[in-house]
């Protein structure tokens, strides 16, 4: 073995791969992935549909849109929730009608009850013979036939629809009416959007159209170039 292959982590550099190769070994560390120029977009561009924007509008925590595509998701959302809140209404007034169904079944049940016990008062004819009743209890009771004991009433046929177990539907929570930014997850009105107003690069010998140029806004007072390297602001009048 040669003295290189002995001494191949005894570098007096930190090399990247090393870096890297720690970093997971370890689980500590930020720099998971770098991200390529694609995987960023431009700074003018919607942060919904990922192109330039014409009318461009920007929110309160910096997160630009064009204004058709903010507006027409806020009107996605409010008929979204609209629809939410259908379904949720149908689902109460059924839970009451419900509520009110079994609030009768057992009133009838209680009714019923009532009424067989009342016919149950054995008369003095019947308290004459007690060994003919017993003798009947007893046939009734030892009987095998599924039409006694009230079993007549039953369905025996359980594989029918009537008779199979109903899987209910799970319960809707009411929807929460707040509209939330697509970005950064904050409530969000349109009339909290600010208008931005970009100043164009003024070139006469360039005959492009705006949205192929490669450098198309620069600051309205020191006329530098605008590009993701370059921190900008927004003013509000």
């Amino acid at each position: 073995m040669t003295r290189h292959a002995r001494n191949c982590t005894a570098g007096a550099v930190y090399t990247y791969h090393e870096k890297k190769k720690d970093a997971q070994t370890s689980g500590y560390g930020t720099n998971s992935q770098r991200l390529g120029k694609d995987s960023i977009k431009n700074f003018d561009c919607c942060s919904l549909s990922l192109q330039p924007c014409r009318i461009p509008v920007i929110t309160k925590d910096g997160h630009l849109f064009d204004k058709e595509a903010i507006l027409q998701y806020i009107i996605t959302k409010k008929n979204e929730y609209s629809r939410k809140l259908k379904e949720f209404e149908k689902q109460r007034k059924e839970e009451e009608a419900e509520k009110e169904e079994d609030a009768a079944s057992e009133q009838r049940k209680l009714l019923e009850k009532f009424i067989k016990t009342e016919t149950k008062i054995v008369s003095e004819s019947v308290l004459d013979a007690p060994s003919t009743s017993t003798a009947a209890k007893a046939t009734t009771s030892s009987s095998i036939s599924n039409m006694v004991n009230g079993r007549d009433k039953q369905l025996p046929s359980f594989w029918l629809p009537s008779q199979a177990p109903t899987a209910k539907a799970s319960k809707i929570a009411k929807p929460d009416s707040t509209i939330y930014c697509p970005v950064s997850g904050k409530p969000i009105k349109a009339k909290d959007l600010i208008d931005v107003k970009f100043t164009p690069v003024q070139d006469p010998d360039d005959k492009k159209s705006l949205i192929t140029k490669e450098s198309r806004y620069m600051c309205p007072i020191t006329h530098d170039i605008l590009s993701n390297s370059v921190p900008c602001a927004v003013l509000r009048p």
